[in-house]
């Protein structure tokens, strides 16, 4: 193909490919540049000039507003026409590359109604980054989330609204996830071969008004973007300065089409792999409770606290619980060893036997298995136990022994499977010259550890009994630099015996998986109407959703406790000691455990593999038929010495949810005076029916362990019932777009919508699940709402942009959302059942976790944006910030059980200094995102205040990525990510009250990509 593309096209569609040009995407974001265009690359990518930059051909970031014709066009006939007049005018220039890219991301964000924010590829394989979420992270107002295991993105918030509060699309559908929740895991998309990435930050209702933070659109590639025969490959190796092994990444896309351009055909696959150490050192949860005055420090003489007033200990003051304050519920250090493998496949077939009609059929798959080995110590506190307590001014325990406290060793082998796929069928037709009519389908499911996988088989070492120690605890500094320190460690406080083989016995042994599968059908049919500038638009969308879910595990059959009890150098009649010698495999130091944070620890863990442990018991022989010395005969029933798993009846959960909407849209552009104004205005109506089905038991007795008196027992429920619930609602979601162009520069924008969100999957359950695995004083349950409503948010943008320059412009915007029906994750005390807690005489109180919808909030933030890049020098940068708060934020001296604040809101900032030139391309990009309050509940969550905080520490990256190119055709590539060595850390109700810190690394990649 010349660059004189147009004088290819036939008399019949002459006219309407000319008309085409002026709203095709240089979605050229793969960029299969021409070969004519690619010989002149090296020369064009230099050229650049001052004069602002032209409104270019663009296709708007939503899937459903091409034509037929244009959905058969090449992607690079934008591309190749102002190549074409910027050599015969010498003003205009083609730019290729990064600031090629940048350009295009302008050029659409400048032609779209709404706000819109868009990242494309700069070449075929050529992603800016080497994940979805870390390029949507360099956007105004997008910030991440990270996995502290792998440091790798896996979620995105937008102005504050994080997980759920988006919604992202494959080609304008929604994707199913078995994960529980409705957002994806970002770190499941492969990034190697996605065109482009949209973020609408204001809806169009013809494509989803079902995010309150923004929509994402991912777009991929189909044959005919790009006619005639492609290749794209793409190979690279990783390494993380820790887990010091190298690891291959590599990808291969093909497409082509026949010579009369009817059919096409594109395929691709992709293997990523990411090995990553993270040294990790956590306080499972802080509850909050009430301390006796005898266990403050000074306290003498006998102390038994109490909150019962029938009590005779409660006649002594002293002993009255009646003190608020924080405790660390259980303390640890662990090394994890994450290898996270994924391969993603897509094919592609399109039919386009007339200008007219044009027919996609496409299947996209993923398919993540994260396998990861963890090696840790820990100790486990009981509040009513603790003595010599230092309360700071917030209540928090900061100084404190315990008597008698085990020590335990624990190795985990975690394995979790995600594959997703998706089959799709569009069809688009060209009925007349105005009228475009499209039909859309699509089937998806997902599959959380498929076939007979377990999730995490776990080994539990240690001493207690005779050989606990009276441990001291000790918070000295905040959790963004420190984390609690332990002395006094060791059998019976002896540090020398830290981790000796002969005093070590077996303790519990857990195995859990957690199956999920989502299935989702979804059909979209819609008219576009185009004449001049007028676009009407009107269509319908169904969704059915069906989400199963299923835990299983050795809490239910209670075998876990079948050896617990550590043996005879504790004094325990159950319990395996010694263990045999081959199954310790070495030891991880904990010296300098977490560069730059203060804190001490013991001296070391194991490593052993809890597959051995596990065997090891097993061929033991079977408890039933003999006497096996250690097993615990009267706390386990029914074990035959293999750890299997059993279903807990109160997680299985099916929930059925079916959407109707219905949509009408109008888009015209006329002049206010002589300005030229844009506006769009379209509704949205929504109809859900949902129905939950789960299987309810209620506890009948609680017993205690006779291996490990830390530990309880649900013996006996009641008879499982089987529970359904069903429920609907409607909602009316209007959206109203103005552009008003004051200048050819200067644009001004305003826009109002109203936008849901609706509750996880998970949170429908209709059934109260009292799970069989409980400790001493920390009692919990948990249950679902099928009743909740979705959160409805109320949004306002007022914005204005100045494109001073090509490739350069400055953007302010303001935005305010007013947010009703927020649904509270709270937890309350409740007795279940009347069912009576061993330990204390009393009618069992349980931690109950539920949720419910709540208060309204308002939310409202300004974000800035200025890209500016210099001359031709290939010297530029991009920089933003977002500024944000609401009217409810988190109230720390609240202690009442219903708290409430919104989640996810924090400034956040980013930059991006680069430069491209003649072939060679640099990047440094900085991220920064402040303190941000993530979620209510913690991983022990059993306090009597409810539902305790989780926040996210301030945190500060630098990423840098460069690339040469050999030829026109190859070129090299490395990347070296969190360069800074940053450490992700989070804490609870106040600064000191450390939760994890995770030191997971650098990491640096280098690789080759070749493209024809």
């Amino acid at each position: 193909m010349t660059l004189d593309t147009r004088s290819i096209l036939d008399d019949r569609g002459r006219a309407r490919r000319a008309r085409t040009l002026a709203c095709a995407s240089s979605m050229a974001a793969l960029a299969w540049a021409s070969p004519a265009l690619a010989q002149d690359q090296t020369n064009l990518q230099n050229a650049t000039t001052d004069r602002p930059a032209a409104v270019q051909p663009a296709v708007p970031a939503t899937a459903n507003t091409t034509t037929a014709t244009e959905a058969g066009q090449p992607q690079d006939l934008a591309t190749a026409q102002d190549a074409s007049q910027g050599n015969t005018t010498g003003d205009d220039i083609v730019v290729v590359g990064l600031r090629g890219s940048l350009q295009r991301n302008l050029d659409l964000k400048r032609t779209s109604s709404g706000i819109v924010d868009v990242i494309s590829a700069e070449d075929i394989g050529k992603f800016p980054d080497s994940n979805v979420a870390a390029s949507l992270q360099r956007l105004p107002g997008v910030s991440i989330q990270r996995s502290g295991s792998r440091g790798e993105p896996t979620g995105i918030t937008v102005r504050g609204f994080g997980g759920d509060f988006n919604t992202t699309l494959y080609d304008g559908r929604r994707i199913s996830t078995a994960t529980g929740g409705r957002q994806i895991d970002f770190s499941t998309v492969g990034v190697d071969f996605i065109g482009q990435l949209s973020v609408l930050k204001t809806p169009d209702v013809s494509l989803a008004s079902s995010s309150i933070g923004a929509t994402v659109n991912i777009a991929f590639p189909n044959p005919f973007d790009h006619p005639g025969f492609r290749v794209a490959t793409t190979a690279s190796g990783s390494i993380q300065d820790r887990a010091s092994r190298i690891v291959p990444t590599g990808g291969l896309l093909v497409s082509t089409t026949t010579a009369d351009g009817k059919f096409g055909v594109l395929a691709d696959v992709i293997y990523t792999r990411r090995d990553t150490d993270t040294n990790r050192v956590y306080v499972s949860g802080w509850p909050g409770g009430n301390f006796a005055g005898c266990q403050l420090a000074g306290g003498a003489g006998a102390c038994t606290p109490t909150s019962d007033p029938k009590s005779a200990a409660y006649a002594n003051p002293a002993n009255r619980q009646n003190i608020p304050g924080w405790f660390p519920q259980q303390y640890g250090a662990e090394q994890q060893r994450v290898q996270d493998e994924r391969v993603d496949a897509r094919i592609s077939l399109q039919y386009h036997p007339s200008d007219d009609l044009m027919v996609t059929l496409d299947n996209n798959f993923s398919r993540q298995t994260i396998k990861q080995e963890n090696y840790a110590f820990g100790v486990w506190f009981n509040q009513g136990d603790l003595r010599n307590v230092t309360l700071d001014k917030n209540g928090t325990a900061t100084d404190f022994t315990q008597v008698g406290t085990p020590t335990d060793f624990t190795a985990a082998l975690n394995k979790q499977i995600l594959q997703t796929n998706q089959t799709g069928l569009n069809v688009k037709y060209d009925a007349t010259e105005n009228l475009t009519l499209e039909a859309d389908g699509a089937y998806a499911k997902s599959w959380l550890n498929p076939g007979n996988v377990i999730g995490s088989r776990n080994g539990d070492i240690g001493y207690g009994g005779n050989l606990g120690n009276t441990l001291r605890f000790n918070v000295d500094g905040d959790s963004k630099n420190s984390f609690p320190s332990i002395s006094n460690f060791g059998p019976a406080g002896d540090a020398a015996n830290w981790a000796n083989p002969a005093l070590i016995g077996s303790h519990v042994t857990v195995n859990q998986t957690q199956h999920n599968t989502d299935q989702l059908f979804q059909f979209r049919g819609n008219a576009t109407w185009k004449q001049d500038n007028l676009t009407l638009k009107a269509g319908g969308q169904y969704y059915q959703d069906t989400f199963n879910f299923r835990n299983q595990s050795t809490f239910t059959n209670n075998f876990w406790q079948a050896y617990a009890g550590y043996g005879g150098p504790s004094g325990r009649d159950t319990g395996i000691s010694p263990l045999p010698a081959n199954l310790y495999k070495g030891s991880v130091s904990l010296n300098n455990f977490i560069p730059g944070f203060n804190g001490s620890l013991p001296p070391s863990v194991f490593v052993f593999s809890p597959v051995a442990y596990q065997n090891y018991l097993s061929s033991l022989g079977n408890p039933q038929t003999q006497n096996i010395p250690g097993y615990n005969y009267a706390g386990v029933n029914g074990f035959t010495g293999a750890f299997d798993e059993a279903v807990d009846p109160g997680s299985v959960l099916r929930v059925r949810e079916k959407t109707w909407s219905l949509y009408v849209s109008a888009n015209f552009k006329t002049e206010i005076g002589s300005l030229p104004f844009t506006f769009n205005a379209g509704v949205r109506n929504e109809v859900t029916n949902l129905n939950a089905t789960g299987q309810g038991r209620l506890p009948t007795s609680i017993v205690t362990s006779a291996a490990d008196p830390t530990l309880l027992s649900i013996p006996t429920y009641t008879e499982i019932q089987a529970v359904n619930n069903k429920s609907s609602y409607s909602y009316l979601l209007p959206s109203v777009d103005m552009k008003l162009e004051l200048t050819d520069k200067l644009v001004l924008r305003a826009d109002a919508s109203r936008t849901l969100t609706r509750p996880a999957l998970n949170l429908l359950t209709p059934v109260l699940n009292v799970g069989n695995g409980q400790r001493v004083g920390a009692l919990s349950a948990a249950g679902g709402n099928p009743n909740l409503k979705p959160y409805l948010a109320d949004n306002f943008d007022l914005g204005a942009e100045w494109y001073y320059r090509r490739n350069s412009y400055l953007s302010v915007n303001f935005f305010l959302k007013n947010v009703s029906n927020f649904i509270i994750g709270g937890v309350t005390r409740q007795t279940i059942n009347g069912v009576v807690d061993p330990t204390t005489g009393q009618p069992a109180s349980f931690a109950v976790s539920q949720q419910v919808n709540g208060p309204d909030a308002t939310v409202r933030g300004v974000e800035l944006a200025w890209q500016q890049v210099f001359g031709d020098t290939g010297f530029g940068f991009q920089a933003n910030a977002t500024f944000v708060n609401t009217n409810r934020p988190y109230d720390d001296k609240n202690i009442t059980q219903s708290g409430f604040a919104v989640t996810g809101l924090a400034n956040s900032a980013n930059f991006v200094g680069f430069y491209d030139k003649s072939g060679f391309q640099f990047r440094a990009a900085a991220n920064w995102r402040d303190k941000y309050l993530l979620q209510f509940g913690q991983n022990q969550n059993t306090g009597s205040f409810g539902a305790e905080p989780t926040f996210v520490n301030q945190s500060f990256q630098v990423d840098l990525t460069s690339s040469y190119d050999i030829t026109k055709n190859f070129s090299i590539f490395g990347e070296a990510l969190n360069v800074n060595n940053n450490q992700q850390s989070t804490h609870g109700r106040y600064s000191n009250q450390l939760l994890d810190v995770f030191d997971y690394g650098r990491r640096y990649t280098l690789g080759a990509r070749f493209r024809f």
